[in-house]
């Protein structure tokens, strides 16, 4: 087994702003596998509110490179590693290093068949005009996420909502709120018809949920970042984001879809943003959600050769095996 790591960036279209946090340029790692001439890849962006950059997962992926070269197993790589950016890529190209040596689909490595997802397409933070435009721009796109902090966020969606009064509304908060701003939010959120409210409080607050009933389900994101915090803060939300930069990878996301499902949870999945080779594994997940994220590639200015075809009202065609998988 030969194992090479690169860095890679690609531009946005134009800043993208949450609560918090403003991205200019999408800083990937690519991991690519070769063995007896087959080759398999996968990319890893991280999680900027843990720290995990590229420069971090470039690191992580050195380290583990003697293991991988040396037979490591894909289950073996998920014991040694933290469930992180870095994982996440190395994950995506065991995974499809194991397709391409079994002349399989990844389809047939998970036992799904394929159905076309529509996914969500994401506003940014800015103005309620500038947000209500961009919605208007959007019209091809029945799900509109939107992402909101603390600032006029009743405002802005409702702006939002008189340009798009056809749209699905899903809000994204990025722990931008405290408890007593989510109880004061939540009535007006309901009367404009928002169908989920995402990371709402900053993560390690999620007991100030207990007992707490809303009208709207809440999701967890940030709180959720793995199999183990699933298990442990997942009680209070009524929908699971999983996204494979925080969980490390596709083999551990399949784990909390059967948590949740067992649960009878609704799930989610999103994406740190990136290109298709990371939306690609991402798209396995997305058979078993209610919610579909997987707009990255949109948001940057040029997406890698066999991207993902993104199509009128949000519709994603499943993908070939010349993207992965």
């Amino acid at each position: 087994m030969k194992m090479s790591i690169e860095r890679k960036n690609f531009p946005l279209h134009s800043p993208f702003v949450i609560t918090g946090y403003t991205f200019l340029e999408l800083n990937a790692v690519w991991v690519t596998l070769e063995k007896d001439g087959v080759i398999g890849r996968g990319e890893g962006v991280g999680a900027y509110y843990l720290g995990d950059d590229q420069a971090k997962m470039f690191r992580d992926l050195e380290e583990i490179k003697p293991r991988v070269e040396q037979g490591a197993t894909r289950q073996e790589i998920n014991e040694l590693m933290p469930s992180n950016g870095a994982r996440n890529a190395l994950d995506a190209a065991m995974w499809d290093l194991e397709c391409k040596i079994a002349n399989a689909s990844i389809w047939d490595l998970v036992g799904l068949k394929p159905k076309q997802l529509s996914t969500v397409a994401t506003i940014g933070i800015g103005t309620p005009e500038k947000m209500a435009l961009r919605a208007k721009e959007l019209s091809g796109y029945s799900n509109l996420k939107i992402k909101l902090d603390g600032h006029l966020p009743v405002e802005k969606l409702t702006a939002i909502r008189l340009a798009r009064p056809d749209a699905n509304l899903v809000v994204d908060v990025n722990q931008g709120w405290n408890f007593e701003q989510l109880k004061k939010f939540i009535p007006a959120l309901r009367d404009l018809g928002v169908n989920m409210i995402e990371q709402p409080l900053a993560r390690g607050n999620d007991s100030q949920l207990d007992g707490f009933v809303s009208p709207i389900p809440l999701g967890g994101d940030e709180s959720v970042l793995n199999l183990e915090e699933y298990e442990a803060n997942s009680k209070n939300y009524q929908v699971i984001n999983i996204k494979l930069d925080k969980c490390g990878g596709l083999t551990e996301a399949l784990q909390i879809v059967a948590a949740a499902q067992k649960d009878g949870k609704s799930i989610m999945v999103g994406n740190m943003t990136g290109t298709s080779l990371s939306m690609a594994p991402a798209y396995v997940i997305g058979q078993h959600c209610d919610f579909v994220d997987i707009d990255g590639p949109l948001l940057i200015t040029k997406d890698i050769p066999n991207g993902l075809n993104y199509m009128a009202g949000g519709k994603v065609e499943v993908f070939g095996s010349k993207l992965w998988g």
